[in-house]
């Protein structure tokens, strides 16, 4: 699991939250990042490329916050998450 950590992270907050949502800019809004952090999440998510976005924790905090979730309850979460 430990080697493709950057995938399942980008996967999980790709799939469960950025698709969902009405556009990657608004999520990229809503969430205090930027609308290019979105798409390095998206495309690790989508295995577009050579891209394997390493999401600094801080970023992860800001998407955190802004949906009132502990960074506990997100690697809960995605502990029990299958891609």
């Amino acid at each position: 699991m430990m080697t493709q950590i950057n995938y399942i992270v980008c996967a999980y907050i790709y799939k469960s939250w950025v698709a969902p949502y009405k556009s990657q800019r608004s999520f990229a809004l809503d969430h205090n990042i930027e609308e290019s952090i979105v798409r390095k999440i998206k495309n690790t998510a989508n295995k577009k490329g050579n891209t394997d976005y390493n999401i600094p924790v801080k970023t992860l905090i800001k998407i955190c916050e802004s949906r009132n979730l502990k960074l506990s309850e997100f690697f809960f979460e995605l502990e029990n998450w299958s891609p």
